[in-house]
């Protein structure tokens, strides 16, 4: 038989011949990879899930990162050639801006802060420069401080700390609404604040933040109130709807009126129709009816 029992000689068949033997090779080098831009527009027809995409948007980071390590000043151009087309390869994956919400401001101020932003809808939202959209936000009036946030995959937010209007200011031909630190805000139209209270004169926007809450404790005054006058950017005068003036003294205006409040509860002072109430004398209240040229020649009324 031609084939061998187990255990026995092998059978008298010729042997095979054997193939000459190849010349040796080096292992086999696969070919670089070759980028594709295709094939990012195939990736954004799928519904990629939100975690998904951020890990994308992690890796294009390191990637950006590692080429600007790599090439030195050649970043700045590779940067720039590659941005724009991640950028929109973002944009179609749906990281485009869609959504703005501002935060922190109020109605009025709301078309400004979304005037200076200056973002429009379908940009991408990874090009965004959000330090240079703060930096514009902040140049407008209403605006004391801003952060820009990016929300993947379509919002941006703006959030704002909003100046606080605390008066209309008169001064050199100029009406203009000022906040709790004399700044003017250029945006912020006078005519709709007419239940802020007016000053008038220089450095009366320095001053206001001051002098507010003392007359403000003082109703009968504050609701016969028509503006605060400053005088020589040292002391008030409040000019009352009637025309009359009441005269502040440089320092210690809140006695000064709490000495008016108590003539008042007396004998109706402020109901009399005087042209001038002057209390910069702390031990003399005297007033000026209409018609009499000086206030000193008519002491009304004794200190009390």
């Amino acid at each position: 038989m031609a084939a061998a029992l187990r255990g026995g000689s092998r059978s008298s068949a010729k042997p095979r011949a054997r193939k000459p033997a190849q010349p040796s090779r080096g292992p086999r080098t696969q070919p670089p990879p070759t980028y594709a831009p295709g094939k990012l527009g195939a990736v954004t027809a799928v519904d990629l899930p939100r975690h998904f995409t951020l890990s994308v948007v992690v890796g294009v980071v390191a990637l950006s990162l590692t080429v600007a390590l790599a090439t030195g000043h050649r970043a700045e151009k590779i940067a720039s050639t590659i941005g724009v087309g991640i950028d929109r390869g973002f944009a179609r994956m749906g990281l485009k801006v869609d959504k703005l919400t501002v935060q922190g401001a109020s109605p009025a101020a709301q078309a400004d802060i979304i005037n200076a932003a200056g973002l429009y809808r379908d940009e991408p939202l990874m090009g965004l420069d959000l330090q240079q959209v703060r930096r514009n936000v902040e140049q407008v009036g209403w605006v004391k401080s801003a952060k820009v946030v990016r929300l993947f995959p379509d919002t941006i937010v703006i959030a704002i700390t909003q100046r606080q209007t605390i008066a209309v200011w008169q001064h050199a031909g100029r009406t203009v609404v000022v906040d709790n630190d004399g700044a003017a805000i250029p945006e912020a139209d006078p005519g709709r604040f007419a239940d802020l209270p007016l000053i008038v004169g220089e450095g009366a926007n320095d001053a206001v933040a001051a002098i507010l809450p003392v007359v403000r404790a003082h109703p009968n005054v504050m609701q016969r109130l028509e503006a605060l006058v400053r005088v020589d950017g040292r002391r008030w005068d409040l000019r009352t709807r009637d025309g009359g003036i009441i005269q502040l003294p440089a320092v210690g205006e809140d006695s000064a009126l709490i000495q008016l409040d108590q003539l008042d509860q007396k004998s109706r002072i402020l109901e009399l129709g005087f042209e001038r109430i002057d209390l910069r004398d702390p031990e003399l209240v005297a007033v000026r009816p209409r018609g009499n040229p000086s206030p000193a020649e008519s002491p009304a009324a004794a200190g009390v």
